[in-house]
């Protein structure tokens, strides 16, 4: 049996916030870091060890990863990926989502929150938001960079580096934790479940709270849990 870990980063200053987020690059909040702590016991109560952890270019996703192997004392290769980012929210980014609410309507901004294949007001090329405009994205091509994602585009993105990069590591047998973010994990597991676009529109995934799949030797699933 292989076993893949998926942690939401703990939770930020914007969640704590009620803003969208996507590829802003805001720190964890100070229940964040705690929701980082105990996951990382917990995992370390429970005699987990990884070979290898992914994590996207995000500080809040780094910063959970690394205070989790901190508090595992787990010294482990780490890899960074724009691909495991956020869905970028286009210009709704750093926008306060009850605000937009009443702009223009409940079920406006939900359909852009959780609509599979709805992609939210996008950018100009010229925004600062725009991650071609961000020095952390300065060696990719500008072109392969969002104005704005549905979480159809995210899906793509993460499963293609899922499968380039990540399941020949957990078909190795070597043991994986993935540190990403609410749509970048909720693309993944619509992948690994099989999840239909529609019922993906109501799956929440917890910050900070491990999230266990149990693979067979072709890595279908056989169950998933919570720590």
């Amino acid at each position: 049996m292989i076993k893949l870990v998926l942690v939401r980063h703990g939770e930020s200053l914007w969640n704590k916030e009620n803003k969208f987020t996507g590829w802003t690059d805001v720190e964890l909040s100070d229940k964040g870091i705690k929701e980082a702590i105990d996951a990382g016991k917990k995992l370390k109560e429970d005699n987990y060890n990884f070979d290898i952890v992914y994590t996207s270019v995000l500080k809040r996703s780094i910063d959970t990863a690394n205070i989790i192997l901190k508090q595992m004392n787990d010294d482990v290769t780490i890899k960074r990926s724009y691909k495991l980012n956020e869905r970028h929210y286009g210009a709704l980014q750093g926008l306060n989502k009850d605000e937009m609410r009443k702009k223009y309507g409940e079920e406006k901004v939900h359909l852009w929150r959780r609509g599979y294949d709805i992609t939210p007001p996008e950018l100009t090329v010229d925004d600062p938001r725009f991650p071609g405009n961000d020095p952390l994205y300065k060696d990719i091509d500008k072109n392969l960079l969002p104005l704005s994602e549905s979480l159809k585009d995210t899906v793509k993105r993460v499963v293609s580096y899922y499968e380039e990069e990540i399941k020949p590591n957990l078909l190795d047998k070597k043991s994986v934790m993935i540190v990403a973010h609410g749509n970048s994990l909720r693309g993944l597991i619509k992948y690994l479940e099989n999840i239909s676009d529609d019922d993906i529109m109501s799956l929440e995934i917890p910050t900070g709270k491990p999230l266990i799949y149990e693979l067979d030797d072709e890595l279908n699933v056989i169950k998933h849990y919570y720590l």
